[in-house]
């Protein structure tokens, strides 16, 4: 049943992280409460969100507890557990329900999923046993890219593999958490990615497309204007619409994406939540990513989705942290956001800034100044 869930509110968010704690920001600007489910001690949602259970993800008592207090639940990342999903489906109002997480849970699913709708994806193969590669070599070739199914971010859980030694190798380790992906290698020119919003009424829209750039597996740079031929991003942004109705989309999906030289757009993965890539949503757009998703689940119109100016979002890493808040005068021309984070670790995202521009070169000059 579709419901419309006025401000004053309560909206209960599964995840106590930093996409959570942006949700809960947006969600009290609107007039909203929040409750958050997290079994994390002192995240970034503490002192955010107006109730904080810490209790593991599987808790069902606790589950239960964030749907009574909820009109409306939602979820900042893709691992729930099964179970809870099913108990909030029946005692909650869950719009998003668990088919999308189930199916965005798994890379074999996910990528079974989208190629059923016509899209394109990188040629691949499911490995279960050791057994499965001599076949799977024969077939997709090298170089590929050997992921695990379920789990795994920013290059965790997977491998390049340019030979059939590496391959059995990396099989052999990475099986030990369960089956994996074995992907062709697709020769790319740019990583975009388009994030998507559909509501519970129906109406879809897209952001502008964001270009990716990647240090290590980990997002370091989203330009947006992407730096690619309009043609081809219209075509992203139809790609994305085209999933969004297909899979039956309730909230926010970000869609990773390959275009190569020719103009082929592939998608690579889905993230039925906020994401990363789209961060630069906050300043540069009309409406940003996380308002538009608590607009989409809570049933009220779509923001306007237009780019103020040209607009790139980096990721300040654990190791960066220091630097960031050091020197300050960047700040001039510069948005800081920082996720209340207790441990800069290595490779840990603890926030990030922003420059607009009448240009990109514009932006990311003033991102460079940053560091002089």
């Amino acid at each position: 049943m579709k419901q419309v869930i006025r401000p004053g509110s309560t909206i209960g968010v599964i995840g106590g992280g930093q996409l959570g704690r942006m949700l809960c920001i947006a969600s009290k600007q609107m007039g909203y409460k929040t409750a958050v489910l997290e079994p994390t001690l002192e995240s970034p949602c503490q002192g955010v969100a107006d109730v904080v259970i810490e209790a593991r993800y599987d808790d069902q008592d606790a589950a239960e507890k964030l749907a009574e207090i909820s009109d409306v639940i939602t979820y900042e990342f893709e691992n729930i557990d099964a179970h809870t999903a099913a108990l909030l489906t029946e005692k909650a109002y869950f719009p998003q329900g668990f088919e999308l997480l189930r199916t965005s849970q798994h890379r074999a699913r996910e990528k079974e999923a989208i190629a059923s709708l016509g899209i394109k994806v990188a040629p691949y193969r499911v490995i279960k046993t050791l057994n499965d590669c001599q076949q799977a070599a024969k077939e997709i070739g090298f170089p590929a890219v050997l992921k695990t199914c379920q789990g795994g971010y920013d290059g965790k859980g997977q491998a390049v593999v340019d030979d059939e030694a590496t391959f059995l190798k990396e099989a052999r380790r990475l099986l030990e958490v369960g089956e994996l992906v074995f992907e062709g290698w697709v020769p790319f020119d740019s990583e975009i990615s388009v994030i998507v919003t559909r509501s519970t009424n129906g109406e879809v829209k897209t952001f502008p497309a964001s270009e990716n750039i990647h240090v290590n597996n980990i997002l370091h740079q989203s330009i947006v204007p992407a730096r690619v031929p309009d043609e081809w991003v219209r075509h992203a942004e139809a790609i994305a619409k085209k999933v969004a109705d297909g899979v039956g989309l309730v909230g926010i999906l970000a869609i990773e994406m390959f275009v190569t030289s020719d103009g082929e757009v592939i998608v690579n993965e889905l993230a039925p939540r906020p994401h990363n890539s789209g961060h630069y949503t906050i300043e540069g757009c009309h409406t940003s990513q996380f308002e538009q998703h608590i607009r989409a689940i809570c049933g009220l119109p779509l923001g306007a989705t237009d780019l103020h100016q040209a607009t790139v979002m980096e990721n300040i890493l654990g190791q960066h942290l220091e630097e960031a808040i050091s020197e300050l005068d960047y700040l001039k021309e510069i948005k800081l956001h920082l996720y209340g984070k207790k441990e800069a670790k290595y490779n840990r995202k603890m926030g990030h800034i922003t420059a607009l521009g009448a240009t990109v070169d514009e932006a990311l000059e003033k991102l460079k100044r940053r560091t002089k």
